[in-house]
């Protein structure tokens, strides 16, 4: 697949030197006193676990980044449904530089692929429905690029990146601020003055909130924490007039449920803050 807008060159390269900085710093000592300098060997990517697998693109940047003469033979791809036993990928080149990058390789895929596994999961419950089902912010930190990518690997949509590329009132900047009304007001001042294109989204605890945010004119209104009745009556007052996002403490078991509701998205946090790492592991070919 594609990669997503946010995975650029430039962001892969400063993550990928942030990790092997943290993890090699004055050396692989195990390798460098046990292996010679010019042994080139081949290792494979096994996989233990069947999952939906994301990272093998990033694998190989991860590779060539650390040495440009690593070669990766990859038999499948990025979302590919995978089972126990297969082969994703061959590495071959110098063992030392095999061996240094490989527990970077295998912390991003392992994790990665948890992700897309979980994401392709819980997105299989809308099929069949208008709702696309959302990220949040809820990510590891220095390590949202991956996950996030691992999201639309498995199937999902993202929510915005970071908090540069939307306006999100969340319910803290409304308490501060002292209404719904007067925050989207001082919203749309800021992105008209400063010449932004940004989108604004205002999280409602209750329907009175929900239709100051109708009146407010706001691009999404996200419904925070609500039961499925009070949903219903959410969708039914905003009746198209913006999109919809239900949040907050979403379940695998509430999805096809709240999508019935009519909202346009389901954002869960569950996805990145909760997904199990699958088992893969880089072994020697022998």
């Amino acid at each position: 697949m594609k990669r997503p807008a946010y995975v650029t060159d430039k962001v892969l390269k400063q993550f990928i030197k942030n990790a092997l900085e943290e993890d090699i710093q004055d050396g692989d000592h195990s390798t460098l006193s046990t292996i010679p300098k010019d042994l080139q060997q081949s290792a494979k990517l096994l996989v233990k676990q069947d999952c939906i697998l994301a990272g093998v693109e990033l694998a190989e940047i991860i590779f060539k980044t650390f040495d440009k003469n690593l070669k990766v033979e990859t038999f499948v791809k990025d979302g590919d449904a995978v089972k126990v036993g297969e082969v994703a990928f061959i590495v071959t080149g110098s063992a030392r530089s095999i061996l240094s990058t490989e527990r970077l390789v295998l912390n991003c895929m392992q994790r990665m692929s948890g992700i897309a596994t979980l994401t392709h999961d819980w997105d299989s419950r809308l099929v069949g429905t208008k709702t696309k089902l959302l990220d949040t912010r809820k990510t590891t930190p220095n390590f949202r690029v991956c996950e996030k990518w691992a999201v639309a690997i498995g199937g999902g949509t993202n929510h915005r990146y970071g908090l540069y590329d939307m306006i999100m009132l969340k319910d803290n900047h409304i308490d501060y601020n002292g209404s719904i009304t007067n925050a989207v007001k001082m919203a749309k001042d800021y992105i008209k003055k400063n010449k932004k294109k940004l989108k604004i989204e205002v999280e409602t605890r209750n329907l009175a909130e929900v239709q100051e945010a109708i009146n407010a004119k706001v691009d999404r209104i996200m419904l925070d924490n609500m039961d499925i009745a009070t949903m219903k009556q959410a969708v039914q007052l905003i009746n198209g007039s913006c999109e919809s996002e239900a949040s907050g403490g979403i379940t695998r078991d509430q999805l096809k449920e709240i999508a019935s509701t009519g909202v346009t998205y389901i954002s869960a946090g569950a996805l990145t803050h909760s997904a199990d790492n699958m088992d893969l592991s880089l072994k020697a070919v022998k």
